[in-house]
């Protein structure tokens, strides 16, 4: 079986460490489907080689175009993002999905539930995300924090300043030693932030992530426009619960006291942050542990077992 998966990407597909969610989500179902011996190719280009094979199956992420370039026996899209009507007619990929026989793949009951009707997928099915086998060989020390450390990791910027108001009128004046780290957004360490405690890292890679979960008493990520939200599965499997409005696909992820915090409106985040800081270690050992139990349900061995029926049944 001639397997073709394609990322339409500008990020280097051989170097996972760099990669980001989409990338490294393909990178390990390649890896995957090899271990069962298929013949696969992950790219992100399109060459004659590519246009001339006759594949078996083609999953590609996001863009239906490439179905009008290649021949297989199926057409699987894989969906992570909103495909608006819009937004699909922009982006030349209307004309693809319609003309043809796709099988859509959506990583959440929300993305699917909000994707219109109006497009002719041959299949509709469910398969979520999965972990990044670095985040399940990592183990969490219980310990007791000196210093309360909270996590931003989402690109999406909205609320953000909220938060950053927050934090420099709020928490630090009350909990001096707190500290707000900020990553895959691009903004200026500058003498404010800093005198706050607040720390801009931009994207960086996973281990140095998973260096700051380890450590971390909290994540906020709000979730005004999450298909998904792999950035929340990964640190709650480094036992970080996830303060959030629950709306779009968190409401499918955040338990309230079990991985996280779900809050009504923004006003309500200095509530949470602030019960966070003061948990007493047992309860925050229980918090840590159900939290990275939750995640469990994530771990790649389960998800991509769902891929292996998928393309070989």
């Amino acid at each position: 079986m001639k397997i073709l998966i394609f990322v339409n990407t500008k990020l280097n597909l051989s170097n996972k460490p760099a990669s980001g969610g989409i990338e490294i989500l393909n990178i390990e179902l390649a890896n995957y489907l090899k271990k069962k011996k298929l013949s696969v190719v992950l790219t992100n280009k399109i060459d004659k080689n590519i246009v001339e094979t006759f594949w078996d199956v083609i999953i590609s992420s996001n863009d239906a175009k490439i179905f009008n370039k290649t021949e297989s026996k199926r057409k699987i899209l894989w969906l992570h993002n909103k495909l608006q009507i819009e937004k699909s007619l922009r982006k030349c990929q209307l004309l693809p999905i319609l003309s043809n026989k796709i099988e859509a793949i959506f990583v959440s009951k929300y993305l699917e539930k909000n994707t219109s009707k109006f497009y002719n997928f041959y299949k509709r099915n469910i398969i979520a995300n999965f972990l990044p086998k670095i985040f399940t060989k990592k183990k969490i020390t219980y310990k007791n924090y000196s210093k309360k450390i909270f996590i931003w990791s989402v690109q999406r910027e909205k609320g953000l300043d909220y938060v950053l108001d927050l934090w420099i009128e709020k928490i630090h004046s009350n909990y001096p030693k707190a500290e707000f780290h900020v990553f895959s957004v691009n903004k200026k360490n500058n003498i404010m932030f800093k005198n706050n405690n607040i720390f801009f890292h931009g994207r960086v890679e996973r281990s140095k992530l998973i260096n700051f979960y380890q450590k971390a008493t909290g994540m906020i990520c709000l979730g005004y426009d999450e298909t998904f939200c792999l950035n929340a599965i990964e640190s709650m499997s480094m036992g970080l619960p996830v303060i959030s409005l629950g709306k779009t696909a968190l409401s499918e992820l955040i338990i309230n006291d079990i991985n996280g915090i779900k809050i009504d409106n923004l006003s309500q985040v200095e509530k949470s942050i602030i019960k966070l800081i003061n948990l007493d270690n047992i309860s925050r050992k229980k918090l840590t542990y159900s939290t990275k139990k939750f995640s469990k349900k994530f771990f790649p061995a389960k998800i991509l077992e769902q891929w292996g029926n998928l393309l070989l049944k």
